[in-house]
């Protein structure tokens, strides 16, 4: 009876052991829980805080990103530098772009962006576009509805692009070529507290001096985002779309921001083309610096 006394014995402190490292580990998981719902409920006082204007966190495009963010308050601003590198049929574009904006009042963002293109062929007898200065972007978002208790937002806004020739042709012809003309609308939810949505849509209309001519794309961009709880960091996809005479585009661009500090953030994309003409696979980074 002994052996089988002591063999019960450690038998049941085995099982208590195992119950209470099992009990830590639920109490670990419920407080990390906790902690995280506090970190969300948090952040989402601090962007809706109810002594400022109204606001509703939502998740915003890293790839074709807003403005600014719906219901900016007055003196919000933000720079962005960005890198990309696209395989093209022949050659690879690789994007670069500075911006900054800023919210002159409540609700209304403003927007400077400069877009470079530099490019390399990679196939023999593809002849290698120009290096340039895309154009100057200018632009404004206006949000009109702001409802903490729908978590909705609703904005339009209209960006205008100022087209230059390439860096070899200064010089020797104008260096303004056209216009880029760009109304849209935004409207964006938030669903719980991490599911975001968005769709921002609008027709992009592009005239060259001398052509007599102007080419329509309409565009329709969506998201879906899950923000990281205890974080201020999402991973989501983003759908860039465009319909121009009867032709249908469409990339998909899965991407993440990640924080880095209290005033640094970085964004991911890839792109994977679905239905798209001579463009392959993508990678595009954005740096996202807020001043206090």
């Amino acid at each position: 009876m002994r052996p089988f006394l002591s063999f019960s014995l450690l038998f049941l402190v085995i099982i208590g052991c195992i119950q209470r490292a099992y009990g830590q580990e639920e109490q670990s998981r419920e407080e990390r829980k906790l902690e995280n719902e506090r970190f969300d409920d948090a952040l989402i006082e601090k962007v809706e805080d109810s002594e400022e204007p109204d606001k509703v966190l939502h998740a915003e495009p890293l790839y074709i990103d807003l403005i600014r963010d719906l219901g900016a308050r007055k003196g919000e601003q933000e720079w962005n530098l960005g890198f990309g590198v696209l395989d093209r049929d022949g050659y690879n574009e690789i994007e670069a772009l500075i911006e900054y904006e800023f919210a002159i009042i409540d609700r209304l963002g403003l927007e400077i962006e400069f877009p470079f293109s530099f490019f390399t062929v990679n196939e023999e007898g593809v002849v290698q576009p120009e290096n340039k200065l895309n154009s100057l972007q200018l632009a404004g978002q206006y949000t009109l509805v702001v409802s903490k208790k729908a978590k909705f937002s609703f904005a339009i806004g209209y960006l205008h692009e100022f087209e230059f020739t390439s860096f070899k042709q200064y010089g020797k012809e104008d260096l303004y070529k056209g216009n880029v003309f760009n109304p849209f609308a935004v409207a964006a939810k938030r669903w719980g507290d991490n599911f975001h949505t968005l769709i921002y849509a609008g027709p992009v209309i592009e005239r060259l001096f001398g052509t007599g001519m102007s080419e329509i794309d309409w565009q329709i961009n969506t998201n879906l985002d899950y923000m990281i709880s205890g974080t201020n960091n999402f991973i989501g996809i983003e759908f860039n779309k465009s319909f121009e005479d009867g032709d249908f585009d469409m990339t998909m661009r899965p991407q993440m921001r990640v924080t880095i500090d209290d005033h640094w953030m970085a964004g991911i994309v890839t792109g994977i083309p679905v239905e798209q003409e001579n463009e392959g696979l993508s990678m595009f980074v954005r740096l996202i610096y807020e001043p206090d």
